[in-house]
């Protein structure tokens, strides 16, 4: 195979437990989820991991292909790793069973990126902030990127600062959508990393890979989505399926 998308779905959750599962609009979170990425072109096979049966239940319910994985993950990327370590693959991406709101492009753009570009080894997503209360919204994290579009850094805080006697007016702000693509091999590179410093700082996983030296690729989209972190954050995936 290519590429397959894996969903990690575990069911405790630090700021909101059996998020994966919480209704909205009549279905739960994470059949949202894996209903827009079974629509993505690239992925040559879908699987929700998860670590608890209420989760598994309710994926094969509605059809989903299920792989029970271990309790005791520190982070997706474990639960990740677990999954495909027996599979003939050469791209996974990581899909983030908190953002019902996942565009299948998206999906795909991240999927050819790997499969295309033999210089990328980690590829991941923005878009352009147009809602200024994002900007100091701590659950939506923020990215700077170079000039060939690999990220600098991410942040909960807005960056890039806007000093007052800044000769740009108008900055431009990018959110980090959640979704990741790995190669195989980095995956398993990523997985032997110790957290670092600037990730136990802002809880960030993905700092760790920057932190260690190595390049993520950001693709710019202009599909929004918003990530499912707290309570508060499922009337605002409500109201936008309801425009």
């Amino acid at each position: 195979m290519d590429v397959i998308g894996v969903i990690p779905a575990r069911y405790s959750s630090t700021r909101f437990e059996g998020k994966v599962i919480a209704d909205i609009l009549g279905k739960p979170m994470i059949q949202h989820v894996w209903e827009r990425a079974k629509q993505a072109i690239v992925l040559d096979d879908l699987i929700i991991a998860c670590d608890d049966e209420r989760v598994a239940s309710v994926a094969r319910g509605f059809g989903a292909k299920v792989v029970m994985t271990a309790k005791g993950h520190a982070c997706g990327t474990d639960r990740l790793v677990e999954v495909i370590n027996p599979l003939d693959v050469k791209v996974v991406i990581n899909i983030q069973g908190d953002e019902p709101l996942i565009n299948p492009r998206v999906i795909d753009a991240v999927g050819q990126e790997l499969i295309g570009n033999s210089k990328v080894s980690v590829a991941t997503v923005m878009k352009k902030i147009e809602n200024v209360g994002e900007l100091t919204d701590p659950h939506v994290v923020k990215v700077v990127v170079d000039k060939n579009n690999f990220a600098l850094y991410f942040s909960r805080s807005p960056i890039p600062f806007l000093a007052r006697n800044s000769e740009i007016k108008h900055p431009m702000y990018y959110k980090h959508i959640g979704l990741y693509g790995y190669t195989k091999d980095f995956l398993f590179t990523f997985k032997n990393l110790l957290p670092s410093p600037l990730e136990k700082t802002e809880k960030l996983e993905q700092l760790r890979i920057l932190e260690e030296g190595y390049r993520i690729k950001m693709l710019e989209t202009k599909f929004d989505s918003i990530g499912v972190d707290v309570p508060e954050d499922l009337e605002k995936v409500k109201a936008y399926l309801k425009k």
